[in-house]
């Protein structure tokens, strides 16, 4: 390797500040909504960024990076504040508890599996928001602890995310991948991950103090599997003909889905509108329409590709007129206000997540218009990371094992962080797009799942209350052997063994 003096130092310095911080942040001696932004300072900083630069680009233009998706968690919050006013919340925990039985795991598994089928073509805060309202309350309402939930919810995320048709998408873009290259190693983290869910749920839900019947599990269990493994791994191997049968009735059955929900919806919205305002019922007692209340944004959402914010909205007025008695409007406006206040912790931190992103992989825009030489952050860990680029099988899986927490805190093996920035250093330095692949796919869980900084993972720490450091303490002993799992089936595949 080869660097200048001031590169090598720049270099240490980079990741003696990382770690300080980071370090600071897992141990709980510094907050994030402090630790991050001082991070998203110091980087550049060393990097020879200009002081006027930094405080422009990376502190103002970075603290509104994310506006789209802090304005998403504010008008969700506002739904869920509004459902637990109007006692909504409340009465759905209870007819939730006495439709799903009593058996928390399947329960659990059962939330997760629907998580995880949503997330396959889902994305963003909004939905997870919205799923979120559903499903945790169920949860909740058969004893399964918080923190449990909240790891259900970010595992059953980023195991859609590994057969999310947009995700591989970009590696057949930016890596020259076929389809065919990339769907065995997907299918096969897939089920890692689904194993690795099945672990992670059934570990804390014993830690919770439930009575598990292991034998049950274990069947349950090997049958999901089965079903998953068969459905995935049968379908490509289908004549065209009976692919492309499939195809359109699933096109006709999703066509006519969307019209006939569409007048259902409009005829709810409609006898609601009969039974709480015409009718002026002020009874304290909860009417079924108004369960449907989280339902409305979801279904706008997946159906009609309404905007996030603009479905919210459609959420929190068929609420009112749902739940509409004397004093409404009052309960509407605190909701709007007190949900402001509920979720201004995850906000704050999403201010901090924003300017580390452009600390690390650029502002884009003008910035880079007025200096095409790049962003000196990455400028400088270029060289390093290409001069690191493994050549054996178990140099792959060493390194990119014991640097899978490193995908942490948007450092340099996050997707989100300077992850497709290294990915092309890699492809550049020889490395096979294939390997390449593995480890984003790979050490993504970690990222995914176990990340502090993920918009996710704040809001649904936040929202369970609980310390998203705790968080990342409670998956990632999971997140890091799945990583590692992962690589070894990389390495056999691509790696030669």
């Amino acid at each position: 390797m080869h660097f200048e003096d001031a590169n090598l130092i720049q270099l240490l310095l980079f990741a003696l500040t990382f770690f300080a911080i980071a370090l600071a942040m897992f141990f709980r001696k510094i907050p994030a909504l402090l630790a991050l932004p001082l991070m998203a300072f110091l980087i550049p900083f060393i990097a020879g960024v200009s002081l006027d630069d930094i405080l422009q680009y990376v502190i103002g233009a970075g603290a509104t990076r994310l506006a789209n998706a802090y304005t998403v968690a504010l008008f969700g919050s506002m739904l869920s504040v509004h459902l637990q006013k109007t006692g909504v919340a409340a009465d759905f925990i209870k007819k939730g508890a006495e439709l799903s039985g009593d058996n928390p795991w399947t329960i659990a598994v059962m939330m997760m599996i629907i998580i995880t089928l949503l997330f396959t073509t889902l994305g963003g805060l909004g939905a997870i928001i919205m799923i979120a309202t559903v499903v945790m309350p169920i949860m909740s309402s058969v004893g399964i602890g918080a923190m449990t939930i909240v790891g259900i919810f970010l595992f059953g995320i980023s195991i859609g995310g590994l057969l999310n048709a947009g995700n591989w998408a970009l590696y057949i873009d930016v890596m020259g991948l076929t389809l065919d290259e990339i769907r065995p190693f997907a299918l096969t983290m897939f089920a890692l991950a689904l194993v690795g869910a099945l672990v992670y749920i059934t570990v804390q839900l014993y830690r919770d103090g439930q009575d598990l019947d292991l034998r049950r599990i274990a069947v349950v269990s090997a049958v999901i599997a089965s079903i998953f493994l068969g459905i995935l791994l049968g379908y490509p191997y289908l004549p065209e003909s009976t692919q492309m049968a499939i195809s359109q009735a699933g096109n006709f059955f999703f066509e006519a889905m969307r019209i006939l929900i569409g007048i259902g919806m409009l005829l709810l919205f409609a006898f609601s509108a009969y039974r709480r305002l015409w009718q002026r019922r002020t009874a304290d007692k909860v009417l079924w329409t108004a369960y449907f209340t989280p339902l409305i944004p979801l279904m706008l959402i997946l159906l009609f590709d309404t905007n996030f914010i603009a479905a919210f909205i459609c959420g929190l007025i068929y609420g009112y007129v749902a739940t509409w008695k004397k004093g409404s409007l009052n309960t509407l406006v605190g909701a709007m206000f007190e949900g402001g206040t509920v979720v201004m912790p995850a906000i704050i931190l999403m201010l901090g997540i924003g300017m580390l992103l452009n600390a690390i992989i650029g502002p884009g825009g003008s910035w880079n218009a007025a200096h095409p030489e790049g962003w000196p952050v990455l400028t400088i860990m270029k060289p390093v990371m290409a001069a690191i680029v493994p050549e054996t099988s178990w140099g792959y899986i060493l390194l990119f094992g014991l640097a899978a927490p490193l995908a942490l805190y948007r450092g340099p093996l996050n997707v989100w962080g300077m992850g497709y920035g290294l990915a092309a250093i890699f492809l550049a330095s020889g490395m096979q797009a294939g390997a390449v692949m593995g480890v984003m796919l790979a050490v993504g869980q970690v990222q995914g799942i176990s990340d502090p900084t993920n918009t996710h993972n704040v809001w649904l720490a936040n929202e369970m209350g609980q310390d998203v450091q705790k968080v990342l303490w409670n998956t990632l002993p999971y997140t890091w052997i799945l990583a590692i799992l992962g690589l070894i089936v990389a390495a056999v595949r691509f790696m030669g063994g």
